[in-house]
């Protein structure tokens, strides 16, 4: 089993950043893709940017240039930061892990953006 846990949420104004972060604990060795998803009140969740343990990423095209998806593997932990954020980026992002073909999901961290 791997926990996951994120952290970094928060109130900001459009404009601003925000960096999320997301530590893995558990079962977390042979850990692969780690990514991010998002979901807006009264939306299905989306799939924000994601990265492969050798660091290849990928952004969603209504966040590319926006944001950047990074890992530290030695803290099996995955960060997200946000910039020029904007009120249609309001909603809860989740953390989520693939180990052995398992997917894991975080609780999720909420992200409101005031205009």
């Amino acid at each position: 089993q791997v926990q996951l846990v994120e952290s970094g949420g928060g109130l900001v104004q459009a404009g601003g950043s925000l960096r999320l972060s997301c530590a893995a604990s558990g079962s977390i060795f042979n850990i692969g893709a780690m990514g991010w998803y998002r979901q807006a009140p009264g939306k299905q969740r989306e799939l924000v940017a994601t990265i492969s343990p050798g660091g290849n990423n990928y952004y969603a095209d209504s966040v590319k240039g926006r944001v950047t998806i990074s890992r530290d593997n030695a803290k099996n932990t995955v960060y997200l930061q946000i910039y020029s954020l904007k009120p249609e980026d309001t909603g809860v992002y989740y953390c989520r892990v693939t180990r052995a073909g398992v997917d894991y999901w975080g609780k999720g961290t909420l992200v409101t953006v005031s205009s």
